[in-house]
């Protein structure tokens, strides 16, 4: 206890963006649970309790024994989809089978459209995946593709492609973190997106026609 008698305040670590989130368990032999390390950073470095937004997957709260707030982005999302989509035509695309359930709470929030990518991870080179299937109807409508971060787009734009492929009229990308490392803006500007929004959880730096930043409202 300091010498005037008062307790320390508490150490609180607030992470928008939680790195190597998609490190949370092991894909094969010799791989680390890197999302499990950064967690164990922050505590060892004095942290009592995390704060974060949208991580990868849920379970990362448990890698920490304090309290582990997770925020959501979908009501600043949600929000601007409300303000400049036409919810009637509209369809929520899940780019994998991991995002079905996040792609489904928007579509009941929004009360529209629902569709489902299925992927498939190149096992010749690494970082790259292939769009195979679609589930749903989205020809002639619009379609917001909705993931929790976009790192190289390589999903995205893969969905994006077979979207276009099957008569989707205008397509968005949605996500809360931008990562985008190298190519991911030559992809965006490659595709057929016409826009990619994503929050300010991490600052930006590179810039593109088709990339919009939302920015969380302060009081």
């Amino acid at each position: 206890m300091p010498a005037s008698g008062l307790q320390p305040l508490p150490s609180r670590r607030v992470c928008p963006f939680m790195g190597y989130a998609r490190q949370d368990r092991k894909s094969s032999g010799r791989e680390p649970i890197t999302a499990r390390l950064v967690v164990d950073m922050l505590a060892n470095a004095g942290a009592d309790r995390i704060m974060s937004v949208d991580l990868h997957t849920g379970q990362i709260q448990g890698f920490f024994r304090g309290p582990f707030d997770h925020l959501v982005g979908m009501p600043i999302l949600a929000r601007y989809i409300r303000e400049n989509f036409d919810l009637d035509d509209l369809v929520i695309v899940s780019p994998d089978a991991g995002r079905a359930k996040t792609a489904e709470r928007y579509s009941s929030l929004l009360g529209c459209g629902m569709a489902i990518i299925h992927k498939q991870r190149s096992y010749v080179k690494h970082n790259t995946v292939e769009a195979k299937y679609l589930i749903g109807d989205v020809k002639g409508k619009q379609c917001v593709v909705i993931d929790d971060m976009i790192d190289t787009a390589g999903t995205m734009c893969a969905a994006a492609a077979l979207l276009a492929e099957n008569g989707a009229e205008v397509i968005y990308g949605l996500a809360t973190h931008g990562v985008l490392s190298d190519p991911a803006i030559e992809r965006i500007e490659a595709s057929p997106f016409k826009q990619v929004i994503i929050t300010d959880t991490l600052p930006q730096t590179k810039k593109s026609k088709k990339l919009k930043v939302l920015r969380s409202r302060r009081s």
